[in-house]
């Protein structure tokens, strides 16, 4: 088994910088059935440039940071109710969607198209956490809806925004992984 190495002090003050971006990125809203915000673009860029480890650690701390009531989340929501309410699997999401991004830049490696394919990846596994979140909530709180309903709410709106926030992510990724990977 081997040991995971010490934070230093580079780290510690990086991923708290890195918290504060992806809440700053989660204010950035356009109110939706699922609200439209960079969290995403926030979330592939911590994981790409702090790497799996460090990455999702500021991705956890963001989450428990809300789920305390401090008011990180889109529209400055906090709380356990901003996790269980419709939109918290998308916000539970983001922790899963930083470990796959992270495990498959770490085994495919930082060239444009594998950071491209894990930040694609880590995207389709923050939609599958966040729609089924979606559809238990609202068929126990609404009523019943379909898959396809749930999908044109929750994912198809998203597709092109998410997609130019991975193209984005991608771009400040590869111009700043040299300085901060110092």
């Amino acid at each position: 088994m081997t040991k995971s190495k010490p934070f230093q002090t580079k780290d510690l003050v990086l991923m708290g910088a890195f918290v504060a971006v992806i809440t700053i990125c989660s204010w950035i809203s356009v109110p939706l059935t699922i609200p439209f915000t960079l969290q995403t673009f926030a979330v592939f860029t911590t994981v790409a440039l702090l790497g799996t480890r460090n990455g999702t650690l500021c991705v956890c701390t963001y989450v428990l940071l809300g789920a305390l009531g401090i008011p990180v989340f889109s529209k400055f929501q906090g709380g356990l109710g901003a996790l269980l309410g419709p939109t918290g699997g998308y916000i539970m999401g983001f922790i899963f969607s930083a470990l796959v991004t992270g495990y498959l830049i770490d085994k495919l490696g930082r060239s444009k198209k594998a950071l491209f394919f894990a930040m694609f990846m880590g995207l389709i596994v923050c939609y599958a956490f966040g729609t089924a979140w979606f559809v238990l909530v609202y068929t126990k709180t609404t009523e019943a809806i379909s898959i396809t309903t749930a999908l044109s709410w929750c994912v198809i709106p998203y597709i092109v925004p998410d997609l130019a926030k991975i193209t984005a992510a991608l771009m400040l990724v590869k111009r700043m992984y040299p300085h901060i990977s110092n």
